[in-house]
């Protein structure tokens, strides 16, 4: 009977997973249509991202099944966005899926329309969850940094991972800290990943700048929500709680890379707060991509090559026709 239950489990999983897949790219689809910019790049690295989460899954999807075995989708997307499926076998993605589809979102509405962001964000999450109740490939916090800069406030989002389950979070948190987030935030997440014991040989923690604020918020809800231990432990936020999720998996570490990554002044004002040099952050590096070398040996259907994918534009044609 157990067995029996965990099969059904399994089945609805995996299901879920498929039909999450499907509706997100939809989305993507559907909203790059929408803005004056060319995000055609978003939509590019979410097929990608999802691809690759469908290649390591157990079981496994292909492509076609995760676009619901809809050949004129599938040979749309192939003549639009051919690299997905070329390196979805063999490069890494840089951040998860979720990622993509709040970037899509901040540049549909504009950065300094918040309530309008969450209020979409919470619109698509309530379309994934609708007979299907399951967290897969979609965030469930969202949290926003903002510094003031020309008398306003500039607003960086970020989304929690938008995985579920090892290897798949570990693998996107270890790529993201070697290629894509920060290089502070990289090197305060590295200081303590994978355990959640701080590595006694490097500290790279640090303390945000005056005057930048961090806030998160549980997406469906619209409620805020206090920073984990972790985000004290890494970035030194106030908070009376003790619950230590995995580090790197919270929305404030995404949030606070793109504000690190875009305002100068404000980066120029990190301290470090702990014991940091070159030669000890290059030995983290080296460490945490064994540990990812590691984790992708247990992967069926996915031989890295050592490069992460790089999302491409879709030629200027495609975009017309994307578009129109």
């Amino acid at each position: 009977m157990a067995a029996e239950q965990n099969k059904r489990e399994e089945f609805l999983k995996s299901d879920v997973f498929k039909r999450n897949a499907f509706q997100l790219i939809y989305k993507m689809l559907e909203m790059t249509t929408e803005t004056r910019e060319d995000t055609s790049e978003l939509v590019d690295e979410i097929l990608h991202s999802i691809f690759f989460l469908g290649r390591i899954n157990k079981p496994a999807f292909s492509p076609r099944e995760l676009l619901d075995n809809d050949d004129e989708i599938l040979e749309y997307l192939k003549e639009v966005h051919p690299e997905p499926f070329r390196w979805c076998s063999s490069r890494l993605p840089r951040r998860s899926p979720f990622s993509c589809v709040l970037d899509m979102v901040v540049s549909l509405k504009g950065q300094e329309n918040e309530d309008v962001i969450r209020t979409t964000l919470q619109e698509i999450i309530h379309e994934l969850m609708e007979n299907a109740p399951k967290k897969l490939l979609f965030s469930t916090t969202l949290c926003v940094s903002r510094v003031h800069k020309h008398k306003d406030w500039v607003r960086h989002y970020g989304v929690s991972m938008s995985t579920t389950g090892r290897p798949a979070g570990q693998i996107l948190v270890a790529a993201s800290c070697l290629s894509f987030w920060n290089e502070y935030v990289a090197d305060a997440v590295m200081s303590y990943y994978p355990q959640k014991r701080r590595k006694e040989y490097f500290n790279g923690t640090i303390q945000l700048p005056s005057g930048a604020s961090c806030e998160a918020f549980n997406i469906r809800g619209g409620e805020k929500i206090k920073p984990c231990l972790s985000c004290k432990n890494l970035f030194g936020l106030d908070t009376t709680e003790t619950q230590c999720w995995p580090y790197g998996n919270c929305a404030e570490v995404e949030s606070l890379s793109n504000l690190l990554r875009e305002e100068e002044e404000a980066r120029e004002r990190v301290r470090r707060t702990g014991n940091w040099n070159e030669e000890n952050r290059e030995k983290v590096r080296r460490e945490v991509s064994r540990h990812l070398m590691n984790l992708l040996k247990n992967t069926d259907g996915f031989a890295w090559d050592e490069n992460y994918y790089t999302p491409q534009r879709a030629r200027p044609e495609m975009e017309m026709m994307m578009k129109g």
